[in-house]
């Protein structure tokens, strides 16, 4: 039987909270568990000492047994000092995806293609004296 140390939704709508239980891993989320070892209140500020109130002892006891915490759980027996938790890294996850990254692209060629605009030399236009006569040889003809 693989045993997880997991939350159990309860409250209304709108206003969670939730109880530290150990259960089998293939039992419903607020379904049946084994035991109760705790509460977490995520409606409490985070320095509340009501926000997570945990049975160390028998955390410890249920993890020597080879209970599995969730992510989640593993944060607050972190926190309690129980377990250490690796902190994860995740590089991929600040890159913009590909629709993004076409979208900075085409800016960055607007951009570069006005700038290049501003900054070429005008090109100086025939004098009007010169143009005149060409185009009176071309009627005369």
């Amino acid at each position: 039987m693989s045993l997880k140390i997991r939350l159990a939704r309860g409250g209304t709508k709108k206003r969670p909270f939730y109880q530290i239980v150990i259960a089998d891993a293939r039992s419903p989320r607020d379904g049946r568990f084994i035991e109760k070892l705790g509460t977490f209140n995520p409606l409490l500020a985070k320095d509340n000492e009501g926000r997570v109130v945990l049975d160390i002892e028998r955390a410890k006891h249920w993890l020597a047994v080879g209970a599995q915490p969730t992510d989640r759980v593993l944060r607050f027996l972190d926190a309690a000092g129980v377990l250490n938790r690796e902190a994860r890294n995740n590089p991929d996850k600040g890159k913009p995806g590909e629709k993004a990254t076409q979208r900075a692209e085409e800016k960055a060629a607007k951009v570069a293609a006005a700038e290049e605009a501003k900054n070429a030399p005008k090109v100086e236009e025939a004098p009007v004296e010169e143009a005149a006569p060409a185009a009176e040889e071309a009627a005369a003809e």
